[in-house]
């Protein structure tokens, strides 16, 4: 039986990923102003990042050190700790091909746009499921990360 403090923990450390991608959704805040309180639960997080030098590495070292390989914690918090950790680098591959197509085709300005958005909506489903299967005690599974994050642990 896994503890509520573990599943409330780990259903916050999928607010880290969110607060990555809340930059690709910048079009849907505007044209759906309701979705803008998806943006405060993130608020903490994104003050971190960017009030700390290097905050995103500190994140990441934290999340790595303290929650992924640390074994005195439960294997729950460690597994969704490591499935954070790579869905960060997910995100993190996703913004620079974001740079890289976005640099490469000035004329499709407007497609860009919808992939941002896209992403964005794509990454919101993945958190919603997996705070959702966190609060209910289950290991969230994410096809091609789950699987990686079970080699890793």
């Amino acid at each position: 039986m896994i503890s509520f403090e573990n599943r409330i923990i780990s259903s916050f450390l999928y607010l880290i990923p969110l607060s990555d991608c809340i930059g690709y959704g910048y079009n849907l805040f505007i044209n759906l102003p309701i979705l803008k309180l998806i943006i405060f639960p993130t608020l903490p997080i994104l003050y971190m990042q960017q009030m700390l030098p290097l905050g995103n590495l500190i994140i990441f070292l934290i999340l790595f050190l303290f929650i992924a390989r640390n074994q005195r914690l439960s294997y729950f918090m460690r597994y969704n700790g490591m499935q954070v950790i790579l869905l960060k680098l997910a995100i993190i591959i996703f913004g620079y091909l974001y740079l890289l197509i976005s640099k490469l085709s000035i004329n499709f300005l407007l497609s860009i746009n919808y992939l941002g958005s896209i992403f964005f909506i794509i990454t919101l489903a993945v958190v919603i499921f997996s705070i959702v299967q966190c609060l209910r005690g289950i290991e969230p599974d994410l096809p091609g990360i789950s699987s990686a994050t079970k080699m890793q642990i």
